[in-house]
């Protein structure tokens, strides 16, 4: 994270922020905030099966974040300009890190929110070197 922002980069994170009212995405985010706390690849199945709107749902805010990580794994996004105003990504990185290799599996894909777990991972550690106790009680809120 030595590379200075750029304009660009805050037009990017804007841009990414108008993407993210479009009401399905605004209706998908909700679903997730307030029923993603799954325990397992299992509960989730069982809470959004195939084809339904919940699955739906979980599968837009997945795979936008991860969209939005492969920006900055490419190099495309400033990851600590994005970290200072996306806490969104960690809250969805959080609640999907501890069944995604069970998903992985699943799929049979051992890529499958490789962007999300790389950047995610950045995140907590750049957000627990700013302030342990902080990251502690995000962590509680969202698990």
């Amino acid at each position: 994270m030595t590379q200075k922002p750029t304009y660009d980069d805050a037009n990017l994170i804007l841009r990414l922020y108008e993407m993210r009212r479009e009401d399905r995405m605004r209706q998908a985010r909700a679903w997730f905030a307030a029923n993603g706390k799954f325990k397992s690849y299992e509960e989730l199945i069982k809470l959004a099966p195939g084809g339904s709107d919940e699955n739906a749902s979980f599968r837009m805010v997945t795979s936008y974040w991860e969209l939005v990580s492969s920006f900055m794994t490419s190099g495309v996004l400033n990851k600590e300009l994005f970290f200072q105003s996306g806490r969104e990504l960690l809250l969805v990185w959080e609640r999907v890190s501890d069944f995604l290799p069970s998903m992985r599996e699943a799929y049979k894909d051992p890529n499958y929110l490789k962007h999300l777990e790389t950047v995610g991972n950045e995140f907590a550690e750049y957000f627990r070197k700013q302030d342990p106790a902080a990251y502690a009680a995000f962590l509680k809120r969202v698990k």
